[in-house]
């Protein structure tokens, strides 16, 4: 990872990011996503569309029951009742990036969110998000930044994470593993600090 690729975050302003869907698809990387929103170290923001997405892929992919699915989407929305954004179609027919993912960057103008989150960076080129003042940043690149802002509390997230996990039971180190194939940069720093 480049120093290009690190968020500047002032340890001030709470950063605000959309998360996209495919960053709510993988199980163990939502959740850190989510906790480390619930810890106070960024707001996070989608849209109808963009939870619609991952909850398709959940289903169609056979990860989780239709039931299991929209249980999940109803736990999200509750816990993050300000997280939902509303989006016009005027305002994603004014967007220049691939088709399938101008609602993302409508959701992130609408929410003046900084950071769209997303493994999808191709669909998210620099020069069409560069005037409405948003950055793509990988899942990876997202959650080191927020590392270096406070690696204290994020080991305290992940901590706490594996301690509630009950099927299976995790510890620390084994979600650190299955982190690696999403995150790996991420779960290297998180593993180091704990040595």
């Amino acid at each position: 990872m480049s120093k290009a690729d690190i968020l500047a975050i002032d340890p001030s302003d709470q950063m605000s990011a959309v998360l996209d869907s495919c960053v709510l698809f993988p199980m163990y990387l939502r959740d850190t996503l989510l906790r480390v929103a619930s810890a106070g170290l960024y707001r996070p923001y989608w849209s109808q569309e963009i939870l619609n997405g991952a909850i398709r892929n959940l289903i169609g992919q056979k990860r989780m029951t239709v039931e299991k699915a929209n249980n999940l989407e109803t736990k999200i929305k509750q816990a993050f009742p300000e997280a939902m954004v509303t989006i016009g179609n005027q305002l994603i027919d004014q967007m220049t990036n691939h088709p399938d993912d101008r609602h993302v960057l409508a959701t992130a103008v609408v929410a003046k969110a900084e950071v769209i989150v997303t493994e999808n960076l191709k669909h998210f080129p620099a020069s069409e998000l560069e005037y409405w003042n948003v950055k793509a940043i990988s899942s990876d690149s997202f959650l080191c930044s927020l590392y270096f802002l406070d690696s204290e509390r994020i080991v305290q997230v992940i901590q706490r994470q594996a301690s509630v996990l009950k099927k299976p039971p995790l510890t620390v180190e084994q979600l650190l593993d299955l982190l690696r194939r999403e995150v790996p940069e991420f779960a290297e720093k998180v593993s180091s600090s704990l040595l």
